[in-house]
């Protein structure tokens, strides 16, 4: 199990108290690795009645690597170092969010994560800007108890998002005592409770199981819903007034919950919530990592992935929090932020000299799909994929469900050649072969659209100097561009059905179940009738029942966890 492997790893930490830990073994939470879901995706609008409601079983969810980093940075302090690498998050169901409620920790991860806790707390302890803001005692030679314990109080609320138990605080005190006495330095000696404090469980993991009630499903706490919210609307750990707005026991009120949502909305830090969704949702991620041939791409260096990144983020906030608009027009949009470097791609001027400007794209490159982030990322190293972009459209952008090839399956296309030069030509080649079709029709016929584009995002009529037909049909619009592409996705009810699918579960942390149709028509209709508000979906979900309660996993639930 997981608290087993951080306890092994240091002393320190065998001082925690351990029943949190059991708790969660209990309910069956902790699982080995990425496992597949076996909950299918659910229709949201349908014309047959939705069962009543049940919330799902609750998930013992690991920080992701930005939270991780987000936390130590708002609890300890923005000068901390931390290390380049953790263990890595691991997408499941196409979101690293679900990934993070289905994995646990490798025994190199453990190790990761005891080295980097050391590390900060030597930091910190250095800091004395850093530790001020937890430490108001003079740092001696002799061991302070009533320093000690106010400092592990306070900070331990801040790390585990959660009041520390009497037995918890008095460990960690006799770990300060101890280390004190050997090292013959207080301050020294407070590097130790800070330390096992960031290997816990209880730091590392949400566990959010939530309490009892009357009824079959179980209410999360007030703390519980401090740090569901936080990470949720803010991607970070809750503050200080979160915190005490939880111990006041207005998170769990109705008449004060909505309030508490509100003002979190208006925080700057919504606007990272909103950047960590999408970039969870249209994997941006990935763009660091961003591969091209620079024989063939001559705009291609380190720069355009991170560039790409900003540039729909920038976007993407400006749609939500500028403007509070229609979440359709992500599709169809010609303002975005460009740098020099994507402004040379797009054969634009550069807006400013440095950072991102605003510029009105012309109107074959409006939209989100007439970005670098999707056509460089959807793309070959070497070329454009028709594939890849009408697979990324089908199932990120409209959550639909395309089957996986069989394994002995040639997907290759095929080469260039006298009757296929251009890409449409070979792929209605590829087409034709009765076994490829089933899957690359779905995809293909609709990544045609964007054909425009070459495998960076830059903007091209031919293709071996053939003219390029970039028309096409989506749910029976025809259309002749990406641009009409694009508005064929805005007007798909897809495109609104799947953003609340997948917001949803990105904010629980699991694929929606049966229990949790009707929810998610409920906040599909809301969506509709707020004109489709991505800020005032925010809100329908944090205050949604499938976000604020969970139920207790049955017995064979908990048996399949401990295993």
């Amino acid at each position: 199990m997981v608290f087993t492997a951080l306890v092994s790893y240091s002393p320190a930490v065998r001082f925690i108290l351990q029943p949190a830990a059991i708790a969660l073994v209990s309910f069956g939470l902790i699982s080995c690795s990425a496992g597949e879901i076996t909950e299918p995706a659910r229709q949201i609008t349908t014309e047959s009645p939705a069962p009543p409601f049940r919330a799902a079983a609750p998930s013992l969810v690991r920080l992701t690597d930005a939270q991780y980093r987000a936390t130590i940075s708002d609890v300890l302090g923005e000068t901390i170092i931390l290390p380049s690498s953790l263990e890595p998050d691991v997408p499941v169901d196409g979101l690293l969010a679900v990934g993070a409620s289905r994995t646990s920790i490798s025994s190199r991860g453990v190790e990761q994560y005891e080295d980097a806790a050391y590390s900060i707390a030597e930091q910190f302890m250095a800091d004395e800007t850093a530790r001020s803001r937890w430490l108001s005692c003079e740092l001696g030679t002799t061991f302070d108890e009533s320093c000690a314990r106010d400092f592990i109080t306070s900070v331990g609320r801040a790390l585990w998002r959660r009041p520390l138990e009497d037995e918890e605080i008095a460990r960690l005190v006799i770990v300060t005592d101890r280390a004190t006495m050997a090292l013959e330095s207080f301050q020294e000696a407070l590097q130790f409770p800070l330390a096992a404090l960031l290997m816990a469980p209880d730091f590392l993991f949400r566990a959010e199981l939530g309490e009892a009630t009357r009824t079959a499903e179980r209410v999360f706490t007030d703390f519980e819903m401090a740090s569901r919210l936080a990470f949720f609307l803010w991607n970070t750990a809750p503050d200080e007034a979160l915190l005490d707005a939880a111990a006041a026991g207005e998170l769990t009120s109705d008449a004060t919950l909505a309030d508490h949502v509100d003002a979190m909305l208006e925080d700057p830090r919504a606007r990272d919530g909103i950047r960590s969704f999408f970039a969870d949702m249209l994997e941006l991620y990935k763009l660091d990592d961003l591969s091209k041939d620079p024989t063939i791409f001559v705009h291609m260096n380190a720069e355009v992935g991170p560039s790409a990144r900003e540039e729909t983020l920038l976007g993407v906030e400006h749609l939500v929090f500028d403007r509070d608009a229609d979440y359709r027009e992500l599709f169809t949009t010609e303002t975005s932020f460009v740098n020099r470097k994507l402004a040379a791609i797009y054969d634009i001027p550069a807006p400013v000299r440095e950072g991102f400007g605003q510029v009105t794209l012309p109107s074959d490159r409006a939209g989100l799909l007439g970005q670098v982030s999707v056509l460089a990322l959807q793309s070959h190293p070497s070329a454009s994929s028709a594939t890849l972009r009408g697979l990324f459209i089908r199932k990120v952008l409209l959550c639909g469900s395309i089957p996986p090839p069989p394994a002995d399956l040639n997907t290759a296309l095929p080469e260039v050649s006298g009757t296929a030069r251009t890409l449409r030509e070979r792929v209605n080649e590829h087409l034709e072969n009765p076994s490829c079709a089933a899957c690359h029709n779905l995809m293909d016929p609709i990544g045609l659209g964007l054909e425009n584009y070459d495998g960076l995002g830059r903007f091209r009529l031919f293709d071996n100097d053939v003219e390029i037909d970039a028309s096409g049909e989506l749910a029976g619009v025809d259309y002749v561009d990406a641009q009409g592409l694009g508005e064929a996705i805005a007007d798909s009810p897809d495109a609104t059905t799947c953003l609340v699918r997948t917001l949803y579960r990105y904010a629980t942390g699991h694929v929606e179940t049966s229990g949790e149709t009707i929810t998610l028509r409920a906040l599909h209709d809301d969506f509709a009738r707020e004109g489709y508000r991505v800020r005032a979906l925010l809100r329908s979900i944090a205050l949604s029942r499938g976000f604020r309660e969970a139920r207790r996993p049955s017995a064979t639930e908990t048996e399949e966890g401990e295993r």
